[in-house]
């Protein structure tokens, strides 16, 4: 076994549980492939070969774990540098916090920790998770994109060193990465997985979630990840409710596809993609109605709304970087721009949040799913402003979303879909997309694998 493309998790797992892989045989896959790819470690901002065979050696006597019904065993996962960890520092990928280290860990990488897993490094992150990219590159073509805030996590897993890494996402900073580097990425439903030990940057907008090479541990990892018991009402009785996390029973799936006020923003090549993958999607099989939907007018000023929340905060959480002279000109004009923002004008984009959230969940108790790009198309030059796209109104709705590794570019770069779904129904979303995947809808992998 050279990669992680060649088992998923839960493979490994069971090869670990019957004995024919050890720990430190996962581990030495880790190691091996970040020592002979060009681009591993550019997409790290904190890597210690030492502190992932301590852990390792720590894991490996643990053999119980494995037994754990969200078990995690001897699985090497990158954490993206915006989460407090104890073995590594936390930077936040600004020069302001070089070598701080928080003295704990997230609760998320606390949990990760606990099922047996182990941090493989901290990835490269914007500044403050932001928009000024550091090193990664697109392991596709370097002189593209690799997306935004989470790229260092999408690139580890697109060059196979993690099969799994953390991101964070407050506009579209999971499904961009994950669709311009070719992986699986998921943002579950807002507040279903923790966020404390987690920078912040807009209270109503942050979300976490991670990327995958393998469609097959979507499930496991959200099962260890996200929140569960009677201090999580809410979540408790969806995650329960089989009316909302089972696939449509005597009826078929129905399926909104959604183009919206940013079509236009598209590649040619990305619009006639998903409109033959659409019609793929209804010849085959009898199962799937679909038809194109229109969002809530409530959505149309949807990414003045984000604009105008995201900013404000980023100046409030952040206005003593903003006296430093070592924050990015980008990070500088988005602050002066919050700092511009009346809480009158504030406290108006946070009503409109909540009147995008009722609409979309008046709009999706009508829709199983819902399918959109994941992007423009293909990663643009690291220089180019990336066009607007859907993703953002998923996250101001706080819906649960998954981009998939389906298209390839005319110069062969990839790019994705994305589906959606009602907030908390994440579990019927990824019933869907197991179904997509047995009718050959959608890879059983990132695509393409980077040997």
């Amino acid at each position: 076994m050279k990669s992680f493309a060649d088992h998923s998790i839960l493979e490994l797992l069971a090869l670990l549980k019957n004995k024919e892989l050890t720990v430190l045989d996962i581990v030495d896959i880790c190691i091996n492939r970040n020592n002979v790819s060009n681009y591993a470690n550019k997409a790290w901002a904190y890597y210690d070969q030492d502190i992932i065979m301590k852990q390792a050696y720590y894991v490996q006597d643990k053999y119980n774990l494995i037994e754990k019904k969200h078990s995690l065993f001897g699985i090497p996962i990158g954490v993206k540098d915006i989460f407090n960890t104890i073995d590594y520092p936390t930077q936040m990928g600004s020069p302001l916090w070089k070598g701080f280290t928080p003295g704990n860990d997230a609760r998320i990488v606390y949990n990760i920790k606990n099922a047996g897993g182990i941090i493989a490094g901290k990835t490269d992150t914007a500044e403050f998770a932001v928009h000024a990219l550091n090193s990664t590159v697109n392991p596709h073509n370097e002189d593209k994109t690799p997306g935004t805030s989470s790229s260092g996590s999408a690139a580890l897993v697109a060059l196979g060193v993690v099969p799994v890494a953390l991101g964070s996402q407050t506009a579209a900073s999971i499904v961009r990465p994950a669709s311009f580097c070719g992986v699986y990425g998921c943002k579950p439903s807002f507040g279903t997985i923790p966020r404390t030990g987690v920078l912040k940057t807009a209270d109503t907008l942050d979300s976490i979630g991670y990327f995958t090479i393998h469609l097959q541990d979507i499930r496991h990892i959200f099962d260890v990840l996200r929140v569960r018991g009677e201090n999580y009402p809410i979540c408790q009785e969806a995650f329960t409710d089989e009316n909302r996390q089972l696939p449509p029973i005597k009826r078929p799936w129905k399926i909104g596809f959604v183009k919206g006020y940013v079509w236009d923003y598209a590649e040619e090549y990305a619009k006639n993609s998903i409109n033959e993958w659409v019609q793929k999607l209804e010849a085959s099989a009898s199962e799937f109605y679909v038809e194109e939907v229109e969002l809530p007018k409530s959505t149309f000023i949807a990414h003045q709304t984000h604009s105008d929340i995201y900013h404000r905060s980023l100046s409030y959480y952040f206005k003593e970087e903003y006296k430093e002279s070592q924050i990015s000109d980008i990070m500088r004009n988005i602050m002066g721009e919050g700092t511009k923002i009346t809480t009158e004008k504030y406290l108006a984009a946070l009503e409109q949040q909540v009147l995008i959230q009722n609409d979309m969940d008046e709009l999706l108790c009508e829709y199983d799913v819902i399918i959109s790009l994941s992007t423009a198309g293909s990663a643009p030059a690291r220089e180019e402003v990336e066009k607007p796209d859907n993703g953002l109104i998923w996250t101001l709705a706080h819906l649960p979303v998954i981009s998939a590794p389906v298209f390839l570019s005319p110069n062969k770069m990839p790019f994705g879909v994305q589906l959606a779904s009602r907030k908390y129904s994440d579990y019927k979303l990824m019933e869907f997309l197991k179904r997509l995947n047995e009718l050959d809808l959608v890879p059983d992998k990132s695509n393409p694998v980077l040997e």
